[in-house]
């Protein structure tokens, strides 16, 4: 992936001041204040969302999401000692997502309330399922415009943690986990991950798409 310029980037920021109509724009009754310049961190996801569209206006949910390939870097992330113990190569091979393909996969079974993590990820390794790697989780996490509003609904009342199966991180300790977002109370998104000897629940469901 081309990585822009300091001069590219300043070229686009002065073209797009040059060309808005600024007349046109209701400062106070668009709520700038309070979106923008208040809130800059949103404010840059959303362009950034803008950019990566080809500079145009994203209406209503995106579906086809292009997935950055540059490698993930578990120390960047989670620190000293971390690294990638194996990852879903067909998760890996996707340059982009159909969100109207991602399913949520718990994998439990008709009598179980629970089970550990190492079982559920043998079941969908089994279930032949594309496991959604951590290159998907951290194009959502730094596009969060892009997160559908269906995936903010909590799963019999309680948050949905939404795992990223296809991507197994080892700690310095040998202890394995996956990385997983959700929507916390406070209105916002978080991320976190989850040891696989854990026990997990039907409120941990996996990102994943059907083998193709």
């Amino acid at each position: 992936m081309g990585k822009i310029t300091v001069d590219q980037s300043h070229q686009v920021v002065a073209t797009l001041v040059t060309n808005t109509t600024w007349e046109e724009i209701d400062f106070e009754g668009a709520g700038l204040q309070n979106l923008v310049i208040r809130n800059p961190k949103e404010a840059g996801r959303q362009f950034t969302a803008f950019l990566k569209n080809g500079g145009r206006v994203i209406v209503g949910e995106p579906r086809i999401i292009p997935i950055d390939r540059t490698p993930f870097d578990p120390v960047k992330w989670l620190g000293q000692g971390w690294t990638i113990e194996e990852q879903d190569k067909r998760s890996l091979a996707l340059e982009q997502v159909d969100l109207a393909n991602v399913r949520f996969e718990h994998m439990l079974k008709k009598d179980e309330s629970c089970i550990k993590g190492d079982e559920k990820l043998k079941r969908l390794k089994k279930a032949g399922y594309i496991r959604l790697d951590a290159k998907v989780f951290q194009t959502f996490w730094e596009n969060q415009a892009l997160i559908p509003e269906s995936w903010k609904e909590k799963t019999n009342g309680n948050t949905t943690f939404i795992l990223f199966d296809g991507t197994i991180l080892r700690s310095s300790s040998g202890a394995r986990c996956v990385l997983f977002l959700c929507w916390r109370d406070g209105g916002r998104w978080g991320w976190n991950y989850r040891w696989l000897g854990l026990y997990w629940y039907v409120d941990y469901p996996s990102a994943v798409l059907a083998s193709i």
